[in-house]
């Protein structure tokens, strides 16, 4: 953290000197941005998983539903899909999952990011099992900063009465009449989170109602949700409920069970796949407080038991002169599914049409709807500034508009209505005021195609999230068999960033409020590039939106769409944030920085750099002529001595003398939308003052999130990447020792099938360095050459202050060629160690112990054993974690470990 305040002091100076003194400017250089959208664009234009005859019959079957249930818990991945899509898509009921965090402190199976990228990377994740499932999304403002052990020092790090009133937001503003926590809310649930989250659903569901500790102003209309349900998942003989997710859907061709296992297998970076199981799947849940009948829980069939889901209670709502409309309505919407043929679904248009005008003629009457909480800026409180003397009773406005929109989508489908909307570029430069004579304008093409048998009326087409050169209007007949093509240019005047990265983040949560809770999810779920199209359908108006994509056909993949982006004309890009450099040495070091234009043109860009003291650059300045919508990378040499501590690197493009010092960092997983990530254009060295292992050449076999090898090669120590395909046919006696790095057992079975070979090296006298696997390594059978053994979950030391202990001060690991210190534990960020082993046979020595208060001290950090003549360290430490960070204690201890030469030392039995 130290290290991100120095960058951004050092980055306000570089500016300042630059001439730029606006503190917006300088604001918007430094702010770490967000993905660039939140939805993944659907290949077939219509989005979620079901298309035609599926996704009408589903839809039809949804209409007049008004149940609305809300399950919390705490990480993307704790949700229970099973209940989600049973509710979801068994009864139709609107269902959202609240995740407390976006997942940031996780570990990352799929690739390198972790922190806030990862917690991008979660967020998008979550959606994706969103669409499957068919729930809503919603999140708090809480920052994942790793485990926690319990409630108590989770409190510390989140502010209870933040994030409890977070969750109050999201009840009243979604209104559910059952909540569902999928944790017990005490300490069995193994996770601080976890119990928090248990904790804060139960606190919501008494407190919602609430006005006097929650008032209006600040969190919306009071709401008292009839019944709170928990997970008993993990202890089905105290359930009150099961139901059957199993249960199968001929009209989807699958089980709600293997919708759910679909879903869950979108939390990739967790490796959380699953297999998509048939027959009958149970889920149990236990009803805990209910305020409506029946007495005995185990007499309940249905979350909704007691609670009067019909159209009844809200008939009696109405003025007495529009429920007839309403009576009527609902009986031509019975009409409706009762003569549903998949193959002739626009017989469904004119009915449909007249029950979408009757709908919305009853919601005329009922005045506003209820106040909302709205923003009146980025960063600032969202409060209720006004309610409306004449305001809609909230269940039966949402139970309305939710009947009126899915009316809405099933005319649309049964019109045989499709929309796409395409650029010719994925990317387009946003709108600088300072430039001038740039061509900084989308065109965007918007084509609705008519594949019923009734003529449709276009009557207009917008695009939303961006700005548009000219609104053009006017209106065209799309006849059945032929397209109507609208053409639009769209301009950007910032960058795309969802509302929940654009101010930051303040210690350990989001600080930005929503703008308005009640579309809250709506802002994590849209493509922030998204086209509109007013149509006319059987004289009712509808409108339907897409997201604008760039369209291309990939060789492999076939057809790829990829959501449009408004991006910063230029970025700066440096190949990482943080550097190890060797203290007191003269260094020779190359720095790549990628410069890249999203203008249509040729663009001269004038690359400066500033340096640290201490080093001097070839040149201090160059400058490039960058190709339309291209970039080029371009080369500095420093060299010099640093002193030990942190140094600064900063680098600006100039176009047209205005400075440019953001980098876009690009998130690309087929399973999730792209992203855009946007940090400042600046690197930090860690000059650490280290000694190097004579005559080292070091094999490494990558891990996941893994920045060993960077990190021993910024130390000058020689590495070779070594694949797992690669040991039974490569001579690994030339190497001094050979690192495994983290989780790489669970990533490769090739590297379980090949272990043999690396416990020989070391039998034959080499150093095999294993970092941190699985939770239970022993699940791999003969990785290790003698036994250890886990609890369930594993130990963990996650006070990253926790102090250390070494227990063979004058071994070797710890003295040569770097003598550890009691400073070499300083700077650690999130946890010492994680999933350490509990129980070690006594032919390892331990050379370290830590723990968090309160508990046992725990020697499994640190283990070396002697195998025939070399040796075999197994090391739980979070250096994954650490050597990004650019920790020195973290490199001063990798550099030991990594030394061959030290001599082995026979463990005291």
């Amino acid at each position: 953290m130290m290290m991100t305040r120095q960058l951004l002091q050092s980055g306000a100076r570089l500016m300042g000197r630059m001439g730029v003194t606006n503190a917006a400017a300088i604001a918007a250089a430094f702010v770490l941005s967000a993905p660039i959208m939140s939805a993944r664009a659907q290949s077939n234009g219509n989005g979620g998983p079901d298309r035609g005859a599926a996704k009408l019959g589903s839809t039809l079957a949804g209409i007049g539903t008004t149940g609305r249930v809300l399950t919390i818990a705490a990480h993307p991945d704790d949700e229970d899909t099973p209940i989600i899509a049973w509710l979801a898509r068994a009864r139709h009921v609107e269902t959202a999952y609240l995740s407390l965090t976006r997942g940031d402190g996780g570990q990352n199976l799929i690739g390198n990011e972790l922190g806030e990228p990862l917690g991008a990377i979660r967020t998008q994740e979550l959606l994706a099992a969103r669409r499957i499932d068919g729930g809503r999304q919603f999140f708090t403002r809480a920052y994942d900063f790793g485990f926690s052990k319990n409630a108590e020092e989770t409190y510390l790090h989140w502010p209870k009465d933040s994030i409890l009133g977070d969750v109050v937001r999201v009840v009243r503003a979604y209104r559910p009449q059952v909540i569902v926590a999928f944790f017990s809310g005490t300490p069995r649930d193994g996770h601080g989170h976890h119990q928090v989250s248990g904790l804060l659903a139960r606190e919501a569901y008494d407190l919602a109602g609430d006005t006097v500790r929650f008032p209006v102003r600040d969190y919306g209309l009071p709401w008292t949700p009839q019944k709170f349900y928990r997970s008993a998942r993990q202890a089905p003989d105290s359930a009150s409920l099961r139901v059957n997710t199993g249960e199968y859907d001929a009209l989807l061709g699958r089980s709600y069970y293997e919708i759910a296992a679909e879903s869950r297998s979108q939390h990739k970076s967790q490796g959380f796949g699953v297999l998509q199981r048939k027959g009958v799947m149970w889920a149990y849940l236990s009803r805990e407080a209910s305020r409506v009948g029946p007495d005995d829980a185990r007499s309940e069939r249905s979350v909704f038991d007691g609670i009067d889901t019909t159209w009844t209670p809200l008939r009696a709502k109405l003025p007495t002169a529009v429920v007839p409309t309403l009576d009527s309505a609902l009986a031509a919407l019975a009409m409706v599914r009762g003569v549903y043929r998949a193959d002739n679904p626009s017989a469904l248009v004119t009915p449909l049409a007249a029950v979408l005008r009757q709908l919305r003629a009853v919601r005329n009457t009922l005045g506003s709807g209820p106040a909302l909480l709205i923003g009146e800026g980025i960063g600032r409180p969202a409060q209720v500034r006004a309610r409306p003397a004449q305001q809609a009773d909230p269940a039966l406005w949402d139970a309305l508009s939710l009947t009126i929109d899915r009316t809405s989508d099933a005319l649309v489908e049964a019109a045989g209505i499709a929309v796409e909307a395409s650029a010719p570029q994925g990317t387009f430069p946003v709108r600088e005021a300072e430039k001038e004579n740039v061509n900084d304008s989308l065109p965007v093409t918007i084509s609705v195609f008519n594949r019923g048998r009734a003529t449709v009326r276009v009557t207009g087409g917008f695009i939303s999230g961006l700005g548009m050169r000219a609104n053009e209007r006017g209106s065209i007949d799309v006849a059945p068999d032929s397209t109507g093509v609208l053409q639009r240019y769209a301009v950007a005047f910032g960058p795309n960033s969802p509302w929940w990265r654009q101010q930051g983040r303040s210690g350990k949560d989001w600080f930005l409020m929503p703008i308005d809770a009640r579309d809250e999810v709506q802002q994590e779920a849209r493509v922030s590039t998204m086209a509109e199209v007013a149509l006319l359908i059987a004289e009712v108006s509808v409108s339907v939106t897409t997201p604008i994509v760039y369209r291309f056909a990939d060789p492999i993949k076939g057809d790829q769409q990829i959501p449009v982006a408004a991006v910063p004309g230029i970025t700066v890009n440096l190949a990482s944030a943080i550097e190890y450099i060797r203290a007191g040495v003269p260094v020779d070091r190359l720095v790549n920085v990628r410069v890249q234009s999203s203008y249509p043109h040729e663009t001269s860009v004038r690359v400066r750099l500033e340096v640290p003291k201490g080093l001097l650059a070839d040149s201090v300045q160059r400058v490039r002529t960058l190709p339309a919508q291209g970039g080029t990378m371009v080369s500095f040499r420093l060299r010099g001595v640093l002193p030990e501590g942190a140094h600064q690197l900063l680098v600006a493009g100039f176009h047209e003398n205005v400075p440019a010092m953001r980098g876009v960092y690009p998130i690309s997983y087929d399973h999730i939308t792209p992203m855009r990530l946007y940090g400042t254009s600046a690197m930090a060295f860690s000059a650490v003052s280290v000694k190097l292992p004579a005559r080292a050449r070091v094999g490494y076999i990558a891990g996941v999130a893994d920045a060993g090898i960077d990190a021993l090669r910024q130390l000058d120590i020689t590495v070779e990447k070594l694949e797992p395909s690669m040991l039974g046919s490569t001579d690994l006696s030339r190497f001094s020792s050979i690192v495994v790095g983290p989780r790489a057992y669970e990533a490769s079975e090739e590297l379980v099938k090949q272990n043999p070979r690396l416990l020989e090296y070391a039998n034959r006298g080499g150093t095999l360095v294993v970092q941190y696997g699985a939770q239970d390594m022993s699940r791999f059978a003969n990785v290790m050459p003698y036994p250890l053994q886990w609890t369930r979950p594993a130990a963990r030391v996650t006070m990253e202050q926790a102090p250390v202990n070494m227990l063979q001060p004058t071994h070797p690991l710890l003295t040569t060629p770097n003598r550890l210190t009691a400073s070499d534990w300083d700077g650690w960020v999130q946890e010492r160690a994680t999933y350490m082993p509990s129980t070690i046979d006594r032919r390892y020595t331990s050379l370290l112990s830590m723990n968090d208060p309160g508990e046992p001290a725990n020697t499994g950090a640190l283990l070396v054993a002697p195998v025939g003549k070399g040796r075999y360290v197994y090391v739980t430490l979070a250096l994954f974690r650490q050597l990004p960070m650019g920790v020195p204690g973290a490199a001063r201890i990798l550099t030991n470990l990594v030394n061959g030469q030290a001599p082995v030392v026979m463990p005291k039995m």
